[in-house]
């Protein structure tokens, strides 16, 4: 029984490495936390991944990353998704590295200032959306062009957040960054279904812990806004027992979320928004 045992579970890490064997993925905002992930784990799951950020020295950190927890080489891009020169030029470079573009997980963002309303900084609710919503549609765009002229179908992941499903106080341009997100998943999907190009959405919500997590909990208790205490340990507290579940997700529960979405598992599945929050949400769908 032992030996059955063992021999099963190496067969399964097969099965898993070669998971998106022969299949190309752009990981954009690739030397952030959540995209350096997803691309240690495409890689691990047999992609040739492709990571762009516009800030090379994380980028440098992803790649050793990878190379050093999977033994592969990935390619990287320093790309600035707001400019549409920049995302043409790099989905150039990438198809003519890798030979095609399989898969994108549209990743790359900006959580803005974290203030009410009546405080936040219009020239920064400009950038929020620039990055967030703008940016993103031209690297979809793109890379949806690409898919098209291939012929061969494709598979794309937004990432938009609960913040655009329930409106987070002290994060206005965020949450209407990420609610535009998800308006754009269905309208794109629906556009690009006649070329088997499916496109969905994550919303992750309460992912930590980690400096993002703790920095956000600072910054909320700083916010002056009623909702939050002005204790970033009672800000935290408070979220977790908000979740049904009493716990925060982790970074790797959402990659593997995207991954089924980006995956033949999904292939009937389009214009979904994945909501990973442990039940906080309570099921709300845009």
């Amino acid at each position: 029984k032992r030996q059955t045992k063992q021999q099963t579970h190496i067969i399964i890490i097969m099965v898993n490495s070669t998971r998106f064997q022969n299949k190309t993925i752009i990981v954009t905002g690739a030397g952030g936390n959540f995209g350096r992930e997803g691309c240690i784990y495409f890689a691990q799951h047999g992609a040739a991944v492709a990571a762009l950020d516009k800030n090379p020295s994380t980028l440098r950190v992803t790649q050793e990353e990878v190379l050093a927890k999977c033994g592969v080489a990935i390619s990287v891009f320093e790309c600035d998704i707001t400019s549409t020169e920049s995302v043409h030029s790099t989905v150039q470079q990438v198809v003519q590295e890798l030979g095609s573009i399989d898969m994108l997980w549209n990743n790359a963002g900006y959580q803005g200032q974290i203030k009410p309303t009546l405080d936040y900084d219009p020239s920064d609710f400009a950038l929020v959306m620039n990055i967030n919503v703008t940016g993103l549609f031209v690297v979809l765009q793109a890379v949806a062009k690409q898919m098209a002229k291939q012929q061969h179908g494709g598979s794309i992941v937004n990432t938009a957040s609960v913040a655009g499903l329930r409106g987070t106080p002290a994060m206005v341009a965020y949450s209407s960054s990420k609610a535009a997100v998800l308006a754009m998943t269905v309208s794109s999907a629906k556009d690009l279904a006649p070329h088997n190009i499916r496109v969905n959405a994550v919303s992750p919500a309460l992912i930590g812990p980690g400096f993002m997590w703790t920095r956000q909990n600072e910054l909320h208790a700083q916010s002056g806004s009623p909702y939050f205490a002005t204790d970033p340990d009672v800000v935290a507290d408070n979220k977790v027992n908000s979740v049904p579940m009493k716990r925060l997700g982790t970074v790797e529960e959402v990659v593997k979320s995207v991954a089924f979405l980006l995956s033949d598992e999904a292939s009937y599945t389009t214009a979904t928004n994945l909501v990973i929050d442990g039940g906080m949400s309570g099921g709300l769908k845009a």
